[in-house]
C-alpha cells in the first residue's frame, strides 16, 4: 500500500549533518588558506572551477596533512590545470548511462538490479566522478514524480535489489530517505536495498538517530557501500559511525577507485584494505577509473593495476583483497580484471 506522498513533514530545524553540509569549503582560495598552501606552486583551473565546482566538507579537509600539496586527499579534490587537457579517448558518458535511463532517476542497466539517483548532490566532489557530467536536472524527481519509477520496479518481478546512488543518497534528508526505502521497501519481490555512498566518510555525522531509524524498519536486506580511497581518510569519527551502521547488522562493503599518485601503491592498498577491515567494513571492489573527460590524470594502466592486485593476494588473506574491476558500456556486469 502506498503511503500518501504528503504524509511525512520535515523539521524546520537543520541537523548537525546539514550544517555541515551548508558550510562546505566551494572555494580554492579558501581551501589554500585552510592548509595554509603555497597558491603558487599548484594552479587551480578556472574551466574546471567553472564545470564542476570545488565542493569539500570540512571535516574531510580537518584530515588533510596542511602544507603539502601531494596531501592525498587533498589530490581527490583539488581542481587541477590537468584537467583542462583534451583527451579524445575520453567522454562525458563512457558508460553510456543516458542509453539505460527509463524513467526519471531510474538506471536499468544490469538485469535483477535497477540504480535510483536517490539525490543529485554530493557533499564532496571527488575529480575523478564518472558522473560530473551526468544530467541531475532531468533525473530529480519530487516524491510524486517518483511514481513512474516506483511502478516500473513494481512491475517487474525480475528485479530483487534497487540500488540508492545519485550524487549521494545520504545527502537527502531523513524524511525523504525514509518515504522512498519505505515505498521501495512495500514491493514485494525487492529483496535488499542497497545504498552506495561516501557521506559517512566525509562527514560522518550524517550517521545520526533518524538515518539508523528509517533503515532499521526495513524488511528488505541492507547493504552499505561505501566510498573509501585512502586510509587516511579514516579517522575516529569515521570509525564511530561505521560503527553504528554494523551494530544495526547491515553488510557493509568498501569500493575504490585505484588513481594514479593517490592509491596506486602496494603499501598504500594494504593499509586500506586493513584500516577497512578494523572498522568492519570488508574490501569489495577496486575501480579502474571510467574514461570520463577531464579525468585523464587520475588514469593508472590495466597491467599496472593487475601488478597491484597481484602483490596485494600475495600478502593478505583472500577477504581483504579487493575485485580489480572495470565498467564497460553495454556489458551485462562490471568486468572483473582479477
Amino acid at each position: 500500500m502506498h503511503k500518501p506522498v504528503l504524509s511525512i513533514i520535515e523539521s524546520d530545524r537543520p541537523e548537525k549533518w546539514q550544517e555541515i553540509l551548508a558550510d562546505l569549503i566551494s572555494e580554492p582560495k579558501a581551501l589554500i588558506e585552510y592548509l595554509g598552501l603555497d597558491p603558487e606552486a599548484r594552479p587551480h583551473s578556472m574551466a574546471a572551477c567553472a564545470d564542476f565546482p570545488l565542493k569539500v566538507p570540512r571535516p574531510f579537509a580537518a584530515r588533510m596533512e596542511p602544507g603539502n600539496w601531494d596531501d592525498p586527499l587533498l589530490k581527490q579534490v583539488w581542481p587541477d590545470i590537468a584537467e583542462e587537457t583534451i583527451d579524445q579517448a575520453l567522454s562525458e558518458d563512457p558508460l553510456q548511462e543516458a542509453d539505460f535511463n527509463v524513467h526519471p532517476g531510474l538506471l536499468h542497466k544490469y538485469p535483477g538490479r535497477v540504480l535510483l539517483t536517490a539525490a543529485p548532490h554530493c557533499a564532496i566532489h571527488c575529480r575523478y566522478c564518472f558522473r560530473r557530467h551526468f544530467d541531475y536536472s532531468a533525473n530529480t524527481p519530487g516524491r510524486s514524480r517518483w511514481r513512474d519509477a516506483l511502478d516500473y520496479i513494481a512491475s517487474d518481478a525480475s528485479i530483487e535489489e534497487v540500488i540508492l546512488s545519485g550524487g549521494d543518497p545520504l545527502a537527502a534528508p531523513n524524511a525523504y530517505l525514509r518515504w522512498l526505502l519505505a515505498e521501495l521497501d512495500d514491493i514485494s519481490h525487492v529483496q535488499t536495498l542497497r545504498i552506495h555512498t561516501r557521506l559517512p566518510i566525509v562527514i560522518p555525522q550524517r550517521v545520526d538517530g533518524g538515518l539508523l531509524s528509517a533503515l532499521r524498519a526495513l524488511r528488505s536486506r541492507c547493504v552499505i557501500v561505501l566510498h573509501c580511497n585512502h586510509a587516511r581518510e579514516i579517522d575516529q569519527t569515521v570509525s564511530g559511525a561505521i560503527s553504528s551502521l554494523r551494530n544495526e547488522g547491515h553488510t557493509l562493503l568498501n569500493q575504490s577507485v585505484l588513481l594514479r599518485g593517490i592509491n596506486d601503491d602496494k603499501s598504500t592498498l594494504r593499509e586500506l584494505s586493513q584500516s577497512l577491515f578494523a572498522t568492519g567494513v570488508l574490501p569489495y571492489y577496486l575501480h579502474l577509473p571510467d574514461r570520463v573527460a577531464a579525468t585523464g590524470h587520475f588514469r593508472v594502466t590495466e597491467e599496472s593495476a593487475k601488478e597491484l592486485v597481484n602483490a596485494l593476494q600475495a600478502g593478505l588473506p583472500g577477504y581483504l583483497v579487493p575485485r580489480l574491476v572495470k565498467e564497460q558500456a553495454g556489458e551485462s556486469s562490471k568486468t572483473r580484471l582479477l
